[in-house]
């Protein structure tokens, strides 16, 4: 037996301490992979890129939420997805599976409150035409108990303010039914915001300017001092306008500006987004567009660009920024240098997810 069997089996008998993120190879991210042989799994990877784990999945996942204190993650089916998985990281055994209600689907993300007894998901109510937040108890076996609003209409990602247990919601503004597959039905009329979220009511929204109000809301980043980042994906016709922006409660958005040039190799897409490890810079993904792209927040511009085929999730790591890719690799960007990996039989999917240090 290994280490982590011995301690399972301790942990069984009740012989042993609550097991922590260090039993199961003490990861410094999470990530989904499709494998080669066409299996799914969500992967524990440490500070230096090695695979410490793999636990199998039974579809493609999207997004995943890491427990703070033990070897437990919530892994998202892609969206739009009705199921949820809860993995033991150390056993690799299923501990619930989370059904999305009647009438919803999720939209691959979500979060644990700071101590880890509640789990918060984002969901569709597609006949409503709604984001709803699903609050599921983390303590009782995952058992849904409440929901509420999430401010505005198609939440995708979800990220908690540190220290604290307020949420931030990426309302994308885009409203979607299953009935219509994927497509997008009320472009027209989107409304996307930014929705800070404490004990179920909505304390504070943020809206774009009128003139960018196709401009849809995705992905969040937050930084130890709870500045929020956001990363868009533009509706509207024409030239995309910037795709990166930065918001406090309580004050405008500010959006990141960038070359005419730099906004076209994105095609409009931002995928993931990430704050660098000292937090002096932004790091967004295109895998659209087959680029990474740093902004600068001193000078809250667009500093440098780097292409990279199917570029996909993005976490703050060792004094710089962890990027994944779709091609399997994964690459350290710290400053003007980096340093690629590539894992073979892997495919990364769209989010890394680092772990509380």
């Amino acid at each position: 037996m290994d280490r982590r069997q011995i301690l399972a089996a301790l942990l069984a008998t009740g012989l042993a301490p609550r097991a922590s993120w260090a039993d199961a190879g003490a990861p410094a991210f999470l990530a989904a992979a499709a494998r080669g042989d066409g299996r799914f799994v969500l992967c524990g990877i440490a500070a230096n890129r090695e695979i410490v784990f793999e636990v199998p999945m039974p579809a493609r996942g999207h997004a995943a939420a890491a427990h703070p204190q033990k070897p437990e993650a919530v892994a998202f089916a892609r969206r739009p997805g009705t199921f949820a998985i809860v993995l033991d990281c150390m056993t690799g055994r299923i501990k619930a599976i989370l059904d999305a209600p009647h009438g919803r689907h999720f939209y691959g993300h979500g979060v644990f409150s700071a101590d880890g007894r509640w789990l918060y998901t984002t969901e569709n109510d597609y006949e409503a035409g709604v984001g709803r937040i699903g609050l599921w108890a983390a303590s009782r076996g995952y058992a849904r108990v409440d929901e509420f609003s999430s401010g505005g209409v198609g939440p995708h990602d979800i990220k908690r303010l540190p220290g604290s247990d307020t949420l931030v919601i990426a309302n994308g503004g885009i409203d979607t039914h299953p009935d219509s597959g994927r497509t997008k039905l009320n472009i027209p009329t989107m409304q996307p915001n930014l929705a800070y979220l404490s004990d179920g009511y909505v304390t504070d929204t943020a809206e774009l300017p009128t003139d960018l109000h196709k401009n849809s809301i995705r992905h969040l980043a937050v930084a130890r001092d709870g500045q929020v980042a956001f990363g868009m994906q533009w509706q509207g016709d024409g030239a995309a306008p910037p795709l990166v922006g930065v918001h406090r409660t309580g004050a405008p958005m500010e959006l990141l500006s960038a070359t005419d040039e730099a906004l076209q190799q994105m095609q409009g897409y931002v995928g993931s987004i990430a704050f660098s490890d000292n937090e002096d810079e932004i790091v967004v993904t295109s895998p659209r567009g087959g680029v990474v792209q740093t902004y600068d927040l001193n000078n809250r511009a667009l500093s440098g660009m780097l292409d990279l085929s199917d570029a996909s999730g993005a976490a703050p790591a060792m004094g710089g920024t962890l990027i994944s890719s779709g091609t399997g690799a994964l690459v350290h960007l710290r400053g003007n240098a980096k340093v690629t990996r590539q894992m073979r039989g892997l495919q990364w999917d769209n989010h890394l997810v680092r772990l509380a240090a």
